[in-house]
Order: structure tokens, then C-alpha cells, then sequence
């Protein structure tokens, strides 16, 4: 497989009729793609955008759930040499709006439930099989378009706390990399079967999906995450291998008492990324599939999917670590008093090409090739890196520092708690505090006063939440991520 399309990711002529795609909650019953009939249908879309009129160049839009159609029309539209502008569907119709005209989009792929979504002069493909997504097709060979140099693949738009999103300026080149170095490196991964639930406009899941496919393993793909369907697929399918945000399984461990006879001793490797891990949901999810080994994974959108991997002289790696920077991928910390303490910053062939019409914003977070993630990390005696939490995160109690992430970690150390969010909220006297959302085990009878007493004997007492409320889960933005900009709402509208 010579292409470098990112569209081309997969080798189909290697790997025939094995299964690519298994999709369990179809209306009609299961469905399974062999690799043979994704390439074809890949290659039918390419030749019916272009049928339609559309070039090189061009961005089409994806709007919809997790589907066989989707993958197919997302590699498709990136096999024909256009860009790829996979979107959320839980998104305001302003921000929906403000991407199909920043990204210029000509034409989009949507879901019967969202076409109300695509504004009006834009070309709109189902991605229903009986009703449109087939009459677009056409079947027959096609010669991949070879991009050159840095050519754009796709664009994916950031999920702001204020304001519009970003978009995302990623190239076949970076995307590429990162497969080629990431997924493929060590073992022969053929015979591991994925899952994927996380949403396709996320970087954990497309990233997920084409790793899975580019290595010839078998991909149990879900159209959005519910925890109990997860875990009943993870049972029903044998999977081997969960790459998801923590937060999804975090809710897979809160349902464990509802998971019965589920047999989920076919895992072997999870990967969780794209958000803070605790040491208590490694412990949470090691404990429900014990025959695991367990990564703590890191990636930004902007900076690349996966810039850390094992030690290169063998050094095991700690179960917070990220890991040690990968051959090719240069990294340092900076904005700090501390040489092994402070922002990260990342240069590799993976890092986009820059944030789409906004060359101030980019030139604000990318220079030389250096991407500043605003993530703060410190570095151990080894060279492993740790996760911290977000710069922009931290917020000033009294004169004194404070990162949610560290104290959320130390609230989910005690008996009988769950999962914590841990956001600024006004305070008469410091100015800001921390205000803890918090959601207990099944039976677990602490008290706010617990939890604040906890903090102040394990912790800085300036970084106790000085407010604790007790809820049944943490909401959740579009990428299965805490919603943070709500709960800070929710925080202030309590104190008021």
C-alpha cells in the first residue's frame, strides 16, 4: 500500500474478506464489512462526489452517528482529494452555521435526524443505505488522489469553552505519522478486535478507527456510547482492545453492579486518553478486566493523537505516565520556574497546519513548528511525562495556585466516592474557590463535611473545596469529556 492518503489508511488487498466492522445494534440485526467492501464503498463515494461535481480541494461535511456510511463517506471524501469536516450534531445551529461557512463547505454527508442542520445551497447526502446514501454511489475503480507535501485531510473543530470552535487544520502527512509510528509499532495487532464509541467528530475516535483498520484488526463499531451497551458489546464480541476517554469508563465502572454475567475477561489492552486519569479509576478499571494492561494515553487535536510511547532502554512506565516522547517528536516544558515542571510543548510531523482563518489565534500557539498546548506536565528522573492539568484550567484561591485535576484526584482517593469534578466558583474573601461536584458508590453515605475534611488532612488547605454537591452523574459536553464550562455555571448560579 503506497498511497498516503489518509483516506487509503487501510490495506484491503491484505486483508480481503476479514472482518473490518462489526456493527451489533443495527435496527435489522448485526452487520459486519469485510475490508474488501469498505475499500469498494470508499471508492464509490469518491467517484460520486465527483460525479456531482465536486474537486480536489473541496470540504464536505459529516454530520451523524458512529456507521459503516460514515466511515465510507469520510474516507471516500479524503480519497478524492477533498477535505473532510466530520461535526457534532449536539452543536448550536449558529456554531453548526459558523463551520459550513469557515470551513467553505460545498456539500455534506448527514444523518435523516440532523439534515435540518445543513443550511440552505449546500448539497446534502444521506447517510441512510435505503434512503439516498446508495444513489450517490458510484461503483467501479478508482485511482486515489496522492496528496502532496502538507495537503489538508480534514478538518476538526475544536469544542471552545467560549465562543465559536476552532478549526483544526490536519494534513495525510500528520495523520499518516502518527499511524505509521503509533499503531503499527510492536506486535502483530491482527488478530485484536476494537471498539469504538466515542463520536467520529473526536479525535479519539477517528484516530481510533483508522489505527484499528490500518493494523487489519477488527473494529466492534457503536453509533454513539451508552455504558451498559458498551460493556454488553465488549462481552458479546470478545473485544481485546478499549481506547476511550476515561470518563466513559468511569461510567462502565459505575454500572458494574448492573453488568450481571457479563464476561469481560477478553480484554487485554486499554487505552484511555483525552482527558485527566486518576490512580482510582485505573484501579477501578483494572479491577473489571483484570487481565488487562492499562495505558494512560495523551494527544491533542492540534498537537498530534499520540506523542509518547515506552521508555527506548525498557524503563517500565509508571501507571499515571503518558510515557516518554516518541522517536521523531521533540518536546519541552516551559513558562515555568521549574525545569521539570511546566506548559507543554510539542514539535513533530503530527502538529496541524494551523486553525482555519485565524492566523493571529495560530500564530499565538505555533511557532517554528512548536505547538503550545496550554497543558500543563512535569517530567520525572526517567523522561516520563505526567499530566497535570489544563494552564487555563488553574485558577488564583487567595494568591495560592490551584489545578481542579489534582484535587479532583485526591477526592476520588476516598472510600466511597466515585468520580469528582472541581471548578473555580465565586468566593466572598479569596475570589474564586473550589466548588466539588461529586458522585458517590452505590450505598456510600458521606457528607460534604467529609469531603472537605478529607482534602484538608491529605492536601493544601487552601485547595479544599469550600462547597461539595452531590450528584448522580457528571454531565457531559459532546466529547464525552466533564462538561466544565457547565458546571462552572451550575457552581456560580448556586452561590448567587
Amino acid at each position: 500500500m503506497s498511497s498516503g492518503n489518509l483516506g487509503k489508511c487501510f490495506d484491503a488487498g491484505a486483508f480481503g474478506e476479514k472482518i473490518a466492522l462489526i456493527e451489533p445494534a443495527k435496527p435489522a440485526g448485526q452487520r459486519e464489512t469485510s475490508y474488501i467492501e469498505l475499500d469498494r464503498e470508499a471508492d464509490a463515494v469518491a467517484r460520486g462526489l465527483i460525479k456531482k461535481g465536486l474537486v480536489a480541494g473541496d470540504s464536505v461535511g459529516l454530520i451523524g452517528q458512529n456507521s459503516r456510511e460514515f466511515l465510507s463517506a469520510y474516507f471516500g471524501v479524503m480519497r478524492a482529494g477533498m477535505i473532510a469536516v466530520p461535526m457534532s450534531f449536539k452543536l448550536a445551529q449558529r456554531v453548526i452555521d459558523h463551520i459550513f461557512q469557515d470551513s467553505e463547505i460545498k456539500a455534506a454527508f448527514v444523518q435523516a435526524d440532523f439534515a435540518g442542520m445543513v443550511p440552505e445551497g449546500v448539497q446534502a447526502f444521506s447517510l441512510h443505505r435505503d434512503d439516498g446514501f446508495e444513489t450517490l454511489l458510484d461503483h467501479g475503480p478508482f485511482e486515489t488522489f496522492e496528496p502532496q507535501g502538507r495537503e489538508l485531510a480534514m478538518i476538526l473543530y475544536t469544542s471552545g469553552s467560549t465562543g465559536l470552535p476552532k478549526g483544526v487544520l490536519l494534513s495525510h502527512a500528520s495523520q499518516r505519522w502518527s499511524i505509521d509510528h503509533v499503531a503499527k509499532a510492536g506486535d502483530d495487532k491482527q488478530h485484536h478486535r476494537y471498539i469504538v464509541a466515542a463520536p467520529m467528530f473526536h479525535m479519539n475516535a477517528t484516530i481510533s478507527a483508522k489505527s484499528a483498520l490500518a493494523v487489519g484488526a477488527s473494529v466492534v463499531l457503536l453509533p454513539t456510547f451508552d455504558a451498559l451497551e458498551y460493556a454488553k458489546a465488549i462481552g458479546d464480541h470478545r473485544v481485546t482492545w478499549l481506547t476511550s476517554v476515561p470518563t466513559m469508563l468511569a461510567m462502565v465502572a459505575r454500572e458494574s453492579e448492573r453488568l450481571g454475567n457479563i464476561d469481560l475477561s477478553s480484554v487485554t489492552n486499554v487505552t484511555m486518553g483525552s482527558a485527566p486519569l486518576t490512580q482510582a479509576l485505573i484501579d477501578k478499571v483494572q479491577a473489571m478486566f483484570p487481565a488487562s494492561v492499562i495505558n494512560n494515553s495523551y494527544g491533542t487535536t492540534e498537537g498530534g493523537p499520540s506523542p509518547f510511547g515506552p521508555h527506548p532502554d525498557g524503563v517500565p512506565r509508571p501507571a499515571l505516565s503518558l510515557g516518554y516522547p516518541l522517536s521523531g517528536v521533540e518536546t519541552k516544558l516551559l513558562e515555568s520556574d521549574e525545569p521539570n515542571q511546566g506548559v507543554f510543548y510539542v514539535r513533530s510531523p503530527m502538529v496541524m497546519e494551523g486553525y482555519r482563518n485565524l492566523s493571529e489565534k495560530t500564530g499565538e500557539v505555533l511557532q517554528d513548528g512548536w505547538y503550545r498546548s496550554g497543558d500543563l506536565m512535569r517530567r520525572d528522573d526517567d523522561g516520563f511525562y505526567y499530566f497535570l492539568g489544563r494552564a487555563d484550567d488553574m485558577f488564583n484561591v487567595g494568591g495560592e495556585n490551584v489545578w481542579p485535576g489534582e484535587v479532583e484526584k485526591l477526592i476520588e482517593m476516598m472510600d466511597g466516592v466515585h468520580q469528582a469534578s472541581v471548578v473555580p466558583a465565586p468566593h466572598e474573601l479569596k475570589g474564586q474557590a473550589p466548588f466539588a461536584f461529586v458522585v458517590l458508590r452505590e450505598g456510600a453515605n458521606l457528607t460534604e463535611d467529609d469531603i472537605k475534611a478529607f482534602t484538608i488532612a491529605n492536601g493544601p488547605a487552601f485547595s479544599h473545596p469550600r462547597n461539595v454537591r452531590f450528584v448522580d452523574s457528571i454531565p457531559l459536553a459532546g466529547t464525552n469529556k466533564p462538561d466544565r464550562k457547565l458546571l462552572i455555571e451550575r457552581a456560580a448560579r448556586e452561590l448567587s
